[in-house]
């Protein structure tokens, strides 16, 4: 079952619960979380986004899980493993980061002890600011643009079978043109450059309530094809996926859905070659590992851990006309976490 929502209306009831569940290619449900039936503590609210090209990948984060929060900016080499990152950890931030209700409105401002982070949301892109400087640590400095030429992206509304009023809310955006420079150290700097030609921008807005519990997999890439803007997300694990997945293809500003898409990342081990299999037989691609970015938070009751494995994509993705893309070069991840949260 795949169920679009089309008709706007709040995201939840006034008992907080999800009043629509499934997908849409638009944010069209409004997010309030005075509506939210939970404590304060349980409560997740981020901001992620990443920008990549072949060679490097910078990420930034403002985000919280209620009684701890997460701060970030971080760049690292695929080929060589050089890391740099800087972050605020916080305690009890609970909403005094005042993330917005929307992921295609309102910008964040973040302003702490390390770091300096904006995101602005302007029509047609992004901006994406940060100065982080720390003590015995190289400074970080990042000035990047995101081109969004449509609002094309996948939005979930998604319910958890443990509880009515735990839900997850998602949108992701990928396949954004970036362009920019990550600034790295004082005197003697090194410059990361990212180029619309190559580079794209990813954001994971995620707004909910989860069980303490629980573990994904989650999947994104962005490239060119026929010199046409082309995508993907897959993903599986974010809760009772029974009224649509996550799964689609992007080409040229048009979403096509997919059902279920299938990967076992351990299978011979997390850097080795893996498929990748839809059950309709519309995507399927070989998956090459290239760098295995590991994270772990352990805060207060948070203790989660993330393998995120960045590869080169080939294969062929079919639209809903039947018109099969031929993808001979796409850079991206497949992600395995496990959060108790």
């Amino acid at each position: 079952m795949q169920n679009r929502i089309v008709n706007p209306s709040p995201l939840l009831n006034d008992n907080g619960e999800l009043l629509q569940k499934g997908y849409s290619t638009q944010a069209v449900l409004t997010y309030n979380r005075k509506k939210i039936k939970a404590a304060p503590w349980r409560i997740k609210e981020w901001d992620f986004y990443q920008v990549n090209n072949d060679d490097y990948c910078l990420q930034m984060t403002v985000g919280h899980v209620g009684y701890a929060g997460n701060v970030n900016v971080k760049l690292f080499e695929f080929a060589t493993g050089t890391h740099y990152e800087i972050s605020d950890i916080l305690a009890l931030p609970f909403s005094s980061l005042n993330l917005p209700r929307s992921a295609e409105e309102g910008n964040v401002s973040y302003r702490g002890k390390h770091l300096q982070i904006d995101f602005e949301v302007f029509n047609g892109g992004r901006l994406l600011r940060c100065k982080a400087e720390k003590k015995e640590f190289p400074s970080i400095h990042v000035d990047v643009q995101l081109k969004q030429p449509d609002k094309t992206s996948i939005v979930m509304s998604t319910p958890f079978k443990e509880k009515k009023t735990q839900f997850y809310y998602n949108h992701k955006i990928n396949m954004m043109p970036a362009s920019g420079t990550v600034t790295i150290g004082g005197n003697q700097q090194k410059v990361y450059q990212f180029d619309e030609t190559d580079s794209f921008g990813l954001l994971d807005w995620g707004r909910g309530v989860w069980p303490f519990t629980h573990e994904w997999v989650w999947g994104s890439g962005s490239s060119y094809v026929n010199g046409k803007r082309f995508g993907f997300n897959i993903g599986f694990g974010f809760g009772d996926t029974s009224f649509a997945t996550e799964n689609v293809v992007f080409y040229d500003g048009v979403a096509h859905k997919l059902t279920d898409v299938h990967i076992d990342l351990f299978e011979n081990g997390l850097m080795s070659p893996k498929k990748i299999t839809s059950s309709d037989g519309r995507f399927e691609m070989d998956f090459i590992p290239i760098y295995d970015q590991k994270t772990a938070t352990k805060l207060l009751f948070v203790n989660n851990k993330c393998n995120q494995i960045f590869a080169k994509f080939k294969g062929k993705a079919i639209l809903d006309d039947g018109t099969v893309l031929e993808v001979n070069h796409c850079t991206g991840f497949v992600e395995h976490a496990f959060n108790n949260w």
